[in-house]
């Protein structure tokens, strides 16, 4: 529900809105050059609302499924929080600083067989890419949806299930980046974070409300998290038999509250929880105070996106000799919706031959 603070702010957020909106509308009239990559097909993941929806997980999704029928991936993002600008391809030079965590935590996941760039000019970037890496067949623009100068051949919105953004408002009255209006440039939406018992009744309901803002006939599919086994950081040698239940979790994510219910289900019992915003940078000195809670039988706990912060070279030091685990998510969609996004990807992206 809206609070008083909400309805104080929203003067300003209708003049954000306005901006927007125009910034928008001026791209659609062809006032404002966008351009459709013509290279090799571009597929755009991203959302409405700022903080966490789900991107990371998605991506890696799509590009799994686009290898599986064939294709060569790559993918681009800006690199949000890393210390460098520019260009940049992942190697094993690399690291969460100068690639930021998001893009380093893909090209690890994939053991460097998928090409991982960053540019803040995604056209620019495109370009460098497919000039050092002329083997690509598909791109995939991680968090991209504002990004209007290119114009993706297949555009996913994410939106969470909790926190949908047609009940959200745009900042600072909410946290949406733009209007809800702004959902109509979608070819498919996926909502997010789903209850795995989520009922038909409720989808139908979820995907009416989305309609009133996107476009009629674009699909509506809903995923869920699935949790996999804990996985040690390199470095780590595991013993079951040493550890309890209690756990410290360390987190820097925008929605940890997912996480954390899963681990009490799964029976652990967190005894201390250091929690830090999105992307944070952990240092020395945090990772010595965690200590203070770490102990025999314990293991600390993180997400696969913390964990490559945690693996700077500033931190070795603090790390050596600690039992980190981090906590692998994969997305799983509800129903048929795994075929449905399966079988749009060939007609969206026009696949290439292999070179």
């Amino acid at each position: 529900m809206p609070t008083l603070l909400t309805y104080l702010l929203l003067p300003f957020a209708w003049l954000y809105a306005g901006i927007i909106a125009v910034r928008n509308w001026l791209y659609d009239r062809g006032w404002k050059l966008t351009t459709r990559f013509s290279k090799v097909p571009v597929l755009g993941v991203g959302n409405l609302r700022v903080g966490g929806t789900g991107k990371t997980p998605h991506v890696a999704w799509l590009v799994q499924e686009l290898r599986q029928q064939g294709q060569q991936p790559a993918i681009l993002s800006r690199g949000y929080g890393r210390r460098t600008r520019g260009f940049r391809l992942g190697s094993a030079t690399e690291t969460a600083a100068t690639l930021g965590d998001e893009p380093w935590q893909q090209f690890t996941a994939f053991g460097g067989q998928v090409p991982v760039a960053v540019c803040e000019d995604r056209l620019a970037g495109l370009h460098e890419l497919l000039r050092q890496q002329p083997q690509i067949t598909t791109v995939v623009l991680d968090d991209a949806y504002q990004h209007r100068r290119v114009r993706p051949d297949f555009s996913v919105l994410l939106t969470e299930q909790q926190r949908p953004f047609y009940h959200d408002y745009v900042l600072p009255a909410g946290r949406l980046r733009e209007s809800r209006t702004g959902a109509a440039r979608a070819d498919v939406v996926v909502v997010t974070k789903c209850d795995p018992q989520l009922t038909t009744a409720q989808q139908l309901e979820i995907e009416q409300r989305i309609r009133r803002y996107g476009r009629r006939a674009v699909p509506v599919l809903f995923s869920t998290y699935a949790y996999g086994a804990p996985v040690p950081l390199p470095g780590v040698v595991p013993d079951e038999a040493a550890y309890s239940a209690e756990i410290v979790l360390l987190t820097g994510i925008a929605q940890p509250l997912p996480l954390r219910k899963y681990l009490r289900e799964a029976g652990y019992q967190i005894v201390h929880y250091a929690e830090f915003n999105d992307h944070h940078a952990f240092t020395a000195e945090e990772i010595a105070a965690l200590k203070a809670h770490y102990g025999p039988g314990r293991r600390i706990f993180t997400t696969q996106k913390d964990a490559a912060r945690l693996l700077d070279p500033s931190l070795h030091t603090e790390m050596a000799g600690l039992a980190v685990f981090y906590i692998p998510i994969a997305v799983e969609f509800l129903a048929d919706g795994a075929n449905r996004l399966r079988q749009l990807l060939p007609a969206a992206i026009q696949p290439q031959a292999v070179v």
